[in-house]
């Protein structure tokens, strides 16, 4: 069964489209299939898998607004078994078009499941906003991975975060689990160190072990279309996300061999 991710945070420049660019490699490394959805109207996930947003047939916009087949969309990027539906302007369309259908969330969900698309995983890159397009992903999501800077204003915006939780579980999504993701780690910044440790205590399980730190290799990577796991194999950034993959798929492994919902059971605060 294909396993959903959506990686959000309203916050912009939390690195959003690097986890999802190096997650679903680190991914790949280890035997899985993986698509990753571009749902962001800038495309920069798009631009890193070497593709132009507007050049390809078919896109993400297709999809939310024309009932396209999601296989139809598919693109096959220079890494095997990592493919992309990408994005183009026209996508920013649906925040205004998709509210006036009818169960207008479930229209990513129902074209990714209806549709066998033969992926162990899915990974989607949602715009920086809490608009339809990113109901949609929370909608068609097992998992939220919630990128965060250990930094006051990144931290604070937690705060909508959560609510958003839960008013999709309320709504649409009751089985949405969620993990924070530390990026951008300076480590020998004491301010980094003190809002991760109130992260940590604030969110217990909901956060990831794996944290992120600051690679320039990392910033590198998505402009020159090469995921990090291949650019710089033995970076900090490499491993750090190969650790990120492993701590994600023993997580889901532990919520099948416990046949429990894939719920965390951490404070929405």
């Amino acid at each position: 069964m294909t396993y959903i991710i959506a990686i959000s945070n309203e916050k912009g420049g939390v690195a959003k489209t690097t986890t999802t660019f190096s997650l679903g490699a680190a991914l790949v490394e280890t035997g899985n299939k993986v698509l990753l959805v571009d749902l962001d109207p800038q495309g920069n996930l798009t631009l890193a898998n070497g593709f132009e947003p507007g050049d390809t047939k078919y896109h993400t916009a297709e999809i939310l607004l024309d009932n396209l087949n999601a296989k139809d969309a598919v693109q096959r990027t220079n890494i095997a078994n990592l493919d992309i539906i990408p994005s183009n302007p026209r996508v920013a369309d649906a925040e205004q078009f998709l509210p006036v259908q009818i169960n207008y969330a479930q229209k990513l969900k129902n074209a990714l499941i209806s549709n066998d698309l033969g992926y162990d995983y899915v990974i989607m890159d949602c715009p920086p906003s809490m608009g339809a397009i990113t109901t949609n992903a929370l909608t068609a999501a097992n998992l939220l991975i919630i990128p965060t800077q250990s930094e006051y204003f990144s931290a604070y915006a937690l705060r909508d975060m959560m609510k958003v939780i839960r008013q999709i579980r309320e709504e649409t999504n009751p089985g949405l689990a969620y993990r924070l993701l530390i990026t951008m780690l300076d480590q020998r910044n004491r301010t980094h160190r003190a809002i991760r440790e109130q992260l940590q205590q604030t969110f217990g399980t909901g956060l990831f072990d794996t944290v992120i730190e600051i690679d320039t290799r990392l910033r590198e990577s998505p402009i020159i279309g090469i995921p990090i796991t291949k650019y710089r194999s033995n970076s900090r950034g490499s491993l750090q996300y190969r650790a990120l993959a492993q701590e994600l798929t023993a997580y889901i492994q532990q919520q099948k061999s416990l046949q429990l919902p894939q719920e965390v059971f951490s404070p929405i605060q």
